[in-house]
């Protein structure tokens, strides 16, 4: 995989004083510069090939204009075009299958919060297994599904990503609410998935990044129904995304972050 560098400013006293120890500063100005600047930069992956889940909704949309403004190839899936239905699984299968990798991203955008009714749950008196299992199959099966496929998708030998789209509702630990039973079991059902094939998939792929990643509220249709949440709009959700996918290394598979690029506990 190709890289490019980006700039960041550090404060990092001791490794400059370490630098200019010894040094005749007039003498070594341009040498130390070089040298700053050297360890002040961060790798940024310039990825080659993205396999989008979801491709045609808000998020998978402009992560896949973003990417492509980037260079990369992409490679989109989605049920209104390809009839690839995490609720018929075996859309998934024969669609997955048929692809040639490598892939050194793959990401998961597709979701629903709500299926059978036009608002999530707020008392126990509102669950029905209908909508239960139609969250599930979306949110956690689908998901899981793609990740099978991800150790035969994605290189053995050099960086690649698997990111699937969760949300903060799915942390047990941060719900302090309630409500929303369907869509927060699904979310962090998800999590556990990701997690746990994050620690199968460290054992042959090395370098690879498994994640779960909250995007933040995003103004699309899927939340149009909550005026009252701060939103950031579809771009800069792609940004915010790829900006945390782009500083992913291999020592943070299996964690769930948001946009900011913080963790999320679970």
């Amino acid at each position: 995989m190709r890289r490019i560098y980006t700039c960041r400013a550090v404060n990092e006293k001791s490794k400059f004083a370490g630098l200019m120890s010894g040094s005749d500063p007039k003498r070594d100005c341009g040498s130390t510069l070089k040298a700053l600047l050297s360890m002040h930069c961060t790798r940024r992956a310039v990825l080659e090939r993205a396999l989008i889940i979801g491709d045609s909704g808000g998020i998978g949309a402009k992560l896949s204009t973003t990417l492509a403004a980037r260079g990369v190839d992409i490679t989109g899936l989605s049920r209104s075009r390809d009839a690839f239905d995490f609720a018929h699984p075996e859309s998934v299968e024969s669609r997955l299958a048929a692809l040639e990798p490598p892939f050194d991203l793959i990401l998961v955008a597709s979701g629903q919060l709500c299926s059978s009714r036009d608002a999530p749950e707020k008392s126990l008196r509102e669950l029905s297994a209908t909508e239960m299992a139609s969250q599930f199959a979306v949110n956690t099966i689908g998901p899981a599904l793609v990740l099978r496929h991800a150790p035969r998708l994605m290189p053995r030998r050099s960086r690649s990503v698997f990111a699937a789209l969760s949300a903060r509702v799915g942390s047990i630990s941060d719900n302090r609410a309630g409500g929303w039973y369907s869509y927060r079991a699904s979310k962090a059902a998800l999590n556990q998935i990701v997690h746990t094939g994050a620690i199968e998939l460290a054992r042959t792929h090395k370098q690879a990044t498994c994640v779960a990643l909250h995007p933040g509220t995003v103004a699309t249709s899927f939340t149009r129904n909550y005026p009252g949440h701060q939103k950031v709009t579809p771009n800069r959700a792609a940004f915010n995304l790829l900006s945390v996918i782009d500083a992913l290394h291999p020592d943070q598979t299996g964690g769930f972050f948001e946009a900011t690029g913080a963790e999320v506990a679970w």
